[in-house]
């Protein structure tokens, strides 16, 4: 009787890593703003429990769910040690605030902080399409939270007031087909000159003969995003900015 209360005893000090790190990617679901969420989250046998590991908040396209970036970025997870999650918009078909964020992905963050070892300082975003759109928003508005963005196929409104709200200047990547039928040049270029004239560093990467379609060279465009993001992270901890919206 002795030997099993000690052992009930020490399974209770297991650390919390190791409960999701076998390389499989599981849904899981928080309570926001009084509705439930779903979200997908791997974490990864190379992350060393009690060693702080990034977190990539993975927003997707309109009309899909949070798997389909996991899926497409576990591999690279795997590889570099990063725990990912892919948050549910609460109607699938777009992002939308304030339903969707800043509020929902700092619960998302928070979560997962309770649960697992994240270095604070190293929390991204990555999106793309609608997600990437929404992904820009969520940077200047949460500019001392997420520490960097990068995103494939995005833009925002033209001379958007939201930009001037940033409290710090958010590195963003963006990645975009030169044949982009929905994100053409033309509109994201105008996103990159919108935030550089704020006084943000934009890298735009034109990827020529590409087209809006993100699944078939995932796996480059999160290669060269993560290049970007590693080298990225917040001076201090992260401040996080509550705002009060008109609904």
């Amino acid at each position: 009787m002795k030997y099993s209360t000690l052992f009930l005893i020490a399974l209770m000090f297991v650390p919390l890593q190791t409960a999701a790190a076998d390389d499989k990617v599981v849904r899981d679901s928080i309570v926001s703003q009084n509705k439930n969420r779903t979200l997908y989250l791997f974490v990864p046998g190379s992350v060393k429990s009690g060693t702080p590991a990034p977190l990539i908040v993975l927003l997707h396209g309109s009309g899909r769910n949070g798997l389909s970036l996991v899926d497409k970025w576990k591999d690279l997870a795997k590889k570099e040690g990063i725990i990912l999650v892919g948050p549910d918009s609460l109607d699938t078909s777009r992002w939308s605030s304030p339903v969707d964020g800043p509020d929902f992905l700092r619960d998302v963050v928070e979560n997962i902080k309770s649960k697992y070892t994240i270095d604070p300082r190293r929390v991204y975003l990555f999106g793309h399409s609608g997600g990437a759109t929404f992904a820009l928003y969520m940077s200047v508005l949460e500019s001392q939270y997420f520490a960097a963005t990068a995103i494939h196929a995005g833009a925002m409104r033209r001379n958007d007031p939201a930009i001037g709200q940033a409290k710090r200047k958010t590195p963003i990547a963006i990645f975009v087909g030169s044949r982009d039928q929905f994100f053409p040049l033309e509109a994201v270029r105008g996103t990159q000159e919108d935030l550089n004239k704020q006084g943000f560093a934009v890298e735009l990467t034109v990827m020529p003969g590409h087209d809006h379609w993100y699944y078939d060279l995932a796996p480059k465009i999160n290669a060269n995003a993560w290049e970007f993001l590693r080298k990225q992270q917040l001076n201090e901890d992260p401040r996080y900015e509550h705002y009060r919206w008109n609904q």
